[in-house]
């Protein structure tokens, strides 16, 4: 039986073909959504769909025997009910007329009852908790960079500030030589000058005794004549 024959089969409890079609697309729409969305969808009876995930492996093509490594996937799964079981095997006999005996599924079955709920609940958590780690990494990454701008920051006024204190002492040391070579300069020229002073002094003195000497031969001179 394949989908146009299943909705065939209903369209007459239904009242029609396109009340049937519309029933088998939203009926299959919501197992598919809620089998790949991680739910398990069950209907007792009847059976159970679920999402089962299949680690990666290897295996062998069939064809060469080749080993051959199978990625990881995900698969869909049906699990039949004990009441489907028990009609396929015989145990229990399939009713003539009317709709086959299976048990009303209980209110939230078909999307995982409390099970989808606590899922969800899950899975908004964890999708918080990424959120917040993910902003406290931005606001950490933010802060580190803060901190080394700062750093840098600091390193460069203080590599500045050390070059205007070495320019200064240099200045400084500069100025102090000057001052001292102007000095040497000063005093070199004072014990040049000192020699000579001493030279003119002792020249001036010596015609001013051979004058005082002449002066008293004179005097002496003089009073022999008279």
């Amino acid at each position: 039986m394949n989908k146009a024959q299943l909705v065939e089969a209903i369209a007459d409890k239904l009242g029609g073909r396109q009340q049937a079609a519309d029933a088998v697309d939203a009926v299959l729409d919501a197992i598919v959504r809620a089998t790949v969305a991680g739910d398990r969808v069950s209907v007792t009876g009847f059976g159970s769909f679920e999402k089962v995930d299949r680690p990666a492996r290897y295996a062998r093509n069939p064809q060469t025997g080749e080993r051959v490594r199978v990625k990881k996937t995900s698969v869909p799964r049906f699990r039949a009910g004990q009441g489907f079981k028990d009609l396929v095997s015989g145990t229990k006999k399939l009713p003539k007329g009317g709709e086959v005996s299976v048990k009303k599924a209980p209110k939230g079955s078909l999307t995982g009852g409390a099970s989808a709920t606590v899922k969800k609940a899950a899975a908004k958590k964890a999708t918080t908790a990424k959120k917040a780690a993910a902003k406290t990494a931005v606001a950490k990454k933010t802060t580190a960079r803060k901190t080394t701008a700062t750093a840098k920051k600091a390193a460069v006024k203080s590599t500045a500030t050390a070059k205007k204190a070495t320019a200064t002492a240099k200045k400084a040391t500069t100025a102090k030589k000057a001052t001292a070579a102007a000095k040497k300069t000063t005093t070199t020229a004072a014990k040049k000058t000192a020699p000579a002073a001493k030279k003119v002094t002792a020249a001036t003195k010596a015609p001013a005794k051979k004058t005082a000497t002449r002066k008293a031969t004179a005097k002496k001179t003089t009073a022999r004549k008279k």
